[in-house]
């Protein structure tokens, strides 16, 4: 059995890990690079218990507890590591009492009012080399990596069955294919019954903050000073740099994942909060300035299963922020339905694209606007 799987970020990599397990020859197509996009731009930010209450808990506890063993089982240090999380406010230009919870390297008008997160249930990985590491782990079962833009689905002429993708004008012949091409799955629309995905872009920057930020996370509240309202999170790695992410905007995706780069001004303002929030940040090397795109959906929910109509053919993407948790239990989940027949791990009946895919495209469109 060969399963063509059409993207090479973290949500494909994963899929190809797990059924690389199985047996199942994987081969990953991906236009630009292993982790191009927001697999390799997003905070790694792992919870456990964040969803709960809502239909993403089973799949957000399952791959919490992947992540766990995952450094055991594959082998490789991407920064895996638990962290104590804490929520916090703070104000251009303010200068605050300090509380039992406020960290020595924050500034004076950062205060930190609760704790989100202890060892037990918040952790953190480098997402860009997390998935190179699923990928490696892949690839050494037998899987295959090849470059090449996807332009279409090849569909059996006597059945309503996937056979292959067209990449770069060729066919590439395969049993199964899954999109999983994040907020760029939306191209898959015009070939496949598929609800719309969308891309709400964010901005972020890594330092070089060394060995003078410990293990804390932060989620913070920031006003600044012409009234307006940031929520920027803040996470320190294990490689010595510090990630900090905030204001998001509705920019055009761009067709190729290369040519994502940041909204004018928007890398300013986040290094001048930057600034505003830590003495260490102010002082520190900026090693990237960046922009990604996230994949949302129409209910906020990610689309996993089936493609409605067309046998052979999967979905696995709209993830939004927690894609890089949740991507080992969707590459398990996904490897299961495929070879299975039915996932067995965590219930997919919440994500099935089905749910979706007799709306009006338009409408859906202009709701993940409104949402985002």
């Amino acid at each position: 059995m060969r399963v063509l799987i059409c993207g090479g970020g973290v949500i494909g990599a994963s899929i190809a890990h797990f059924l690389s397990c199985r047996g199942v020859k994987a081969t990953v197509i991906e236009r630009t690079g292993i982790a191009c996009a927001a697999s390799g731009k997003s905070g790694g930010f792992l919870a456990l218990d964040w969803c709960d209450g809502t239909p993403l808990q089973a799949l957000a506890r399952r791959s919490f507890a992947l992540h766990a063993s995952l450094p055991g089982d594959i082998g490789g240090d991407w920064g895996y590591r638990r962290l104590t999380t804490y929520g916090g406010l703070a104000q251009d230009g303010a200068h605050r009492g300090r509380s039992a919870h406020d960290l020595a390297w924050l500034a004076d008008g950062v205060r930190i009012d609760r704790r989100l997160g202890s060892t037990g249930t918040t952790a953190q990985v480098h997402p860009g080399e997390f998935t190179a590491a699923m990928m490696r782990a892949a690839q050494a079962h037998g899987a295959e990596l090849r470059l090449g833009q996807v332009t279409g689905i090849v569909r059996e002429s006597r059945a309503a069955r996937a056979t292959g993708v067209e990449v770069d004008g060729g066919i590439v012949e395969g049993d199964a294919v899954v999109i999983a091409m994040g907020p760029w799955s939306i191209l898959a629309a015009g070939w496949l019954p598929l609800p719309a995905v969308f891309g709400l872009k964010g901005h972020s920057l890594v330092f070089d903050t060394g060995t003078k930020v410990p293990a804390e996370a932060l989620f913070l509240e920031f006003q600044e000073a012409n009234g307006r309202m940031l929520s920027p999170e803040v996470f320190p790695r294990t490689d010595g740099t510090t990630y900090v992410c905030a204001i998001s905007s509705e920019s055009p995706l761009p067709l190729d994942p290369a040519a994502v780069a940041p909204d004018p001004g928007a890398i300013d303002r986040l290094h001048a909060m930057c600034s505003q929030l830590s003495p260490t940040l102010a002082e520190s090397r900026v090693l990237a300035r960046q922009a990604c795109f996230r994949p949302v959906t129409q209910d906020g929910l990610p689309l996993i299963g089936p493609v409605p109509g067309l046998a052979g053919a999967y979905v696995a993407t709209g993830h939004s922020v927690w894609g890089i948790l949740n991507a080992p239990a969707t590459g398990e989940a996904v490897a299961e339905l495929i070879v299975d027949g039915a996932a067995r791990a965590v219930d997919l009946t919440p994500f099935d694209p089905a749910r979706l895919a007799a709306l009006d495209p338009q409408r859906l469109r202009a709701a993940a606007h409104r949402r985002s």
